[in-house]
């Protein structure tokens, strides 16, 4: 049967200052009255009930979440003891999973994507699973068709067709590119956009960790030899914090053989930073990007997100990204995205953990 896993332990540290520790992005309404997680859990809904989703995240953020998506089993909201990235939490997921149903198939999502065309992302994951019902051990992954030279996405590139499918073998994957070399993969029409999204047979994903980094698997098959037992939690604790943290596709997508990627057939955003406001929300006649109140005197091209019930007022300003909440302000150049997890690391070496 398939299974959702829905990644939500980021902390969202470019979204300061609406993102917090307590409250990171995926606990947020970014793009509309849903917030990330909900509506994350609305798109699989559609191809996934509620008893077959899980969601990992940190122990912090587990209550929140209960709370946010009522409809899900309590004991499928786990709390990882600490962060050890994407392929320590897929591994745990995977053995979770496994536990339950040993031929599960595992469909793994990013809690803070928009993906508005549920259809279209069913047709994907459908196109998915026909790939594995032919290819048991392969690892699938969506691809995005570049719309600009990105240089925050990593990339795959697409090999040889997957015979009877729309889909392609993986050829390599790439790191986040500078501008000319993102601007050669637009070029050359053979590259994606790295979605993030996966989907495998959680003993595919199991056997991988085993052979490609076989101290982690360690760490997780002792986590899963103890599911069911008084000893649990204890052996969660110990076994998780052992682990030395990597990302999946460093640990397992470009090592593995075969990895498959399916041209996705929706439309997605990863909304990675405050610029993403502008692509979410229509500009008004000065280009300005608004959520909330905003009095524009010869102001363009700026982004501006401000609670309910407060005024944000701007005059001769350009392209700037403007963010107001309770107890915080954030202003600086749209150019200028990338650093606000600089302020976050400021505040927190100053000791102003209300304030993260």
């Amino acid at each position: 049967m398939l299974h959702a896993i829905i990644m939500a332990g980021g902390s969202g540290t470019r979204f300061w200052p609406a993102s917090r520790k307590a409250k990171p992005k995926q606990l947020l309404s970014l793009a509309g009255d849903r917030t990330m997680i909900q509506a994350t859990r609305d798109r699989l809904s559609s191809v996934i009930p509620a008893e077959r989703t899980h969601v990992l995240t940190s122990v912090a953020l587990v209550e929140p979440i209960a709370e946010q998506l009522p409809e899900l089993r309590r004991e499928t909201i786990v709390g990882e003891p600490c962060r050890r990235d994407t392929a320590p939490c897929v591994g745990l997921a995977a053995a979770l999973v496994a536990h339950e149903d040993p031929d599960a198939v595992m469909l793994v999502c990013p809690s803070d994507h928009v993906i508005l065309q549920h259809d279209k992302f069913a047709e994907g994951v459908r196109r998915g699973e026909a790939i594995l019902a032919e290819h048991p051990d392969a690892i699938v992954t969506f691809g995005i068709k570049p719309s600009y030279p990105a240089e925050s996405f990593g990339y795959i590139q697409r090999g040889d067709v997957i015979e009877g499918h729309e889909a392609y073998k993986v050829k390599t994957f790439r790191e986040k590119p500078d501008s000319a070399t993102a601007k050669k993969y637009l070029d050359e029409g053979t590259f994606s956009w790295n979605s993030g999204i996966f989907l495998w047979k959680a003993q595919t994903i199991l056997d991988a960790l085993e052979q490609h980094e076989p101290e982690m698997y360690s760490h997780i098959q002792a986590i899963s030899d103890a599911i069911g037992t008084d000893d649990y939690d204890e052996v969660l604790q110990k076994e998780f914090a052992a682990i030395e943290g990597k990302s999946i596709d460093y640990a397992v997508m470009e090592r593995h053989s075969p990895v498959v990627v399916i041209e996705a057939p929706f439309d997605w955003d990863d909304v990675g930073s405050w610029q993403a406001v502008s692509r979410l929300h229509p500009a008004d006649e000065f280009g300005n990007a608004v959520v909330g109140s905003h009095v524009s005197v010869d102001s363009t091209g700026c982004i501006i997100h401000g609670t309910p019930g407060h005024t944000i007022a701007t005059i001769d300003v350009h392209d700037l990204i403007v963010v107001q909440t309770a107890d915080a302000t954030l202003v600086a150049p749209k150019t200028s995205e990338e650093r606000v997890r600089e302020v976050v690391a400021a505040l927190q070496a100053s000791g102003s953990e209300d304030r993260i």
